[in-house]
């Protein structure tokens, strides 16, 4: 197992997976426990976590979001929905508007690193149609897709991209 450091640093969006080497339910289970071990605000967890094993459904989410196939390649997906209602509860407007999908998003970010200390790979999929994406998974009324994790085992491990520079980013004051 790598450090934080080093899993951070061996991440990388994999688009090709291989087509035999299901993951394991262990290693499923230990990243959705992570997953739910993010931060959230008033610690509401106002998330649903939706894991798409089946064929037909991965093939079904391509289409939703704009043909990227490798989210069929993929043994699994998970689907990361905010619950602005369990939010709202607590915090009102503010909790509905943000901080559900604060805790979806840091949910999905904890999943996309357990998935690399698990020794696979992963590609966050933000571009997608969110009314077919409820269509498709029949999702309960309410919840708001926010992101598509595919994940499995990598066929190939791309070239790192290149990142801006930390003064381009960070403002001291």
């Amino acid at each position: 197992m790598w450090d934080f450091f080093g899993t951070v640093r061996h991440r990388h969006s994999i688009r090709k997976y291989q087509p035999d080497m299901p993951v394991e339910a262990e290693k499923l289970h230990a990243i959705l426990e992570m997953a739910c071990a993010a931060p959230s605000a008033g610690d509401l967890q106002a998330y649903r976590i939706i894991v798409v094993r089946d064929p037909a459904e991965r093939r079904a989410l391509v289409h939703v979001a704009h043909e990227q196939g490798f989210i069929a390649e993929a043994p699994v997906c998970l689907v990361f929905c905010a619950d602005p209602a369990r939010s709202a509860a607590t915090f009102g407007e503010r909790g509905a508007r943000l901080y559900a999908v604060q805790d979806a998003t840091i949910a999905a970010a904890y999943a996309q690193l357990a998935i690399v200390a698990a020794g696979m790979g992963s590609t966050w999929v933000g571009y997608f149609d969110e009314e077919q994406v409820r269509a498709v998974l029949g999702l309960e009324p309410g919840l708001v897709p926010i992101a598509l994790m595919s994940l499995g085992y990598p066929a190939e491990l791309p070239e790192p991209s290149s990142r801006r520079r930390l003064d381009e980013v960070i403002g001291w004051r």
